[in-house]
């Protein structure tokens, strides 16, 4: 694909594109969006309008199939995944899709085998390994400024969404689609950083509950493990607390790191020497440097870091703790 533009179809324009995402494939040399899917043909109109987009559809199946597309981003609920995901890979198609990868570790495995048997590219949208703020973390452990690794801690709360005390419908709170509720959307952004800055999860267990009966997925979860490279690890994710928090914390042997993996706080560096708080802005279209690097590898320029074998073991994390493997 060296040299050569690369049309991209996007299944799925729903919120996560019209900020997040979507600009940034249109802000990328060589990457051209041409074309956008949704099962609600105005709505798929009007996004295609609003951000001047040649081609709109309701069928995802067309999308996939049509000779002037090159690459298929989903960005659909995470049970749609897997279905369309085969379907890019039987077309022959580049893919990248959105994150958590797939509902469980099983779809995941079989979503990245089908790619890998086909050899063609598998993305996934963990973009914190790609963002200049998380990276700064990576380089600052890479380079042992508080020594050898011991513990990572993490601990995210919120008070019980506005949207959950209606009891109306949200899938991201549907047992089918999310076990872990907010924990499969949220809690997957910070295992897959941790996962990409301490290596390989070794071992890891869990404990899940529903506190508060709002819907079937669940609300509390607890868990511990340890790296491959002997770094231990724990966290808890509570979406019924009283307040917000979000706070992350690496321990080693000269020093600790503290940073969120959410909140807008200035990332951390805590020696006997010295205190160094940095605040490292992110781009207007947070998946800007994600995106780009992904043209970059199909250049062959480097290596994106978040692939389908990367966000495999990440989804193999998320199942033990929720007790499915």
């Amino acid at each position: 694909m060296n040299g050569k533009t690369i049309n991209w179809g996007i299944i799925g324009v729903g919120d996560v594109c019209e900020k997040k995402s979507a600009p940034a494939y249109q802000k990328t040399d060589g990457f051209n969006l041409k074309s956008v899917m949704r099962r609600d043909l105005n709505k798929a109109k009007d996004f295609a309008y609003r951000h001047g987009i040649e081609q709109f559809t309701d069928n995802a199946d067309n999308l996939i199939n049509d000779p002037k597309i090159d690459a298929i981003y989903i960005a659909t609920p995470p049970n749609n995944h897997l279905e369309y995901a085969l379907k890019v890979a039987e077309a022959g198609k580049i893919c990248c899709v959105e994150k958590p990868m797939a509902v469980t570790f099983k779809e995941c495995e079989t979503m990245f085998s089908e790619f890998k048997g086909k050899n063609i590219p598998l993305f996934v949208a963990y973009y914190r390994r790609c963002l200049p703020r998380f990276l700064q973390i990576k380089t600052w452990i890479d380079h042992k400024e508080i020594g050898d690794l011991r513990h990572i801690h993490w601990c995210l709360s919120k008070p019980t969404n506005s949207i959950d005390l209606t009891q109306n419908y949200n899938w991201r709170t549907d047992e089918t689609i999310a076990l872990g509720g907010y924990f499969d959307d949220l809690a997957s952004h910070g295992l897959d950083f941790f996962h990409f800055i301490l290596g390989e999860v070794e071992s890891v267990s869990g404990h899940t509950t529903n506190q508060q009966q709002l819907y079937s997925a669940k609300d509390a979860l607890s868990a511990s493990w340890i790296h491959k490279n002997g770094a231990t690890g724990s966290a808890f994710w509570n979406f019924g607390s009283w307040k917000r928090e979000d706070k992350v914390e690496i321990l080693g042997s000269k020093g600790s790191i503290m940073f969120s993996v959410f909140d807008d706080n200035p990332i951390q560096l805590i020696t006997s020497k010295e205190t160094i708080r940095l605040h490292i802005e992110h781009p207007e279209n947070i998946q800007l440097y994600h995106v780009q690097a992904m043209k970059n590898h199909l250049d062959g320029l480097e290596q994106h870091p978040s692939t389908g074998e990367t966000a495999l073991h990440t989804a193999w994390i998320i199942d033990k703790i929720l007790g499915r493997i």
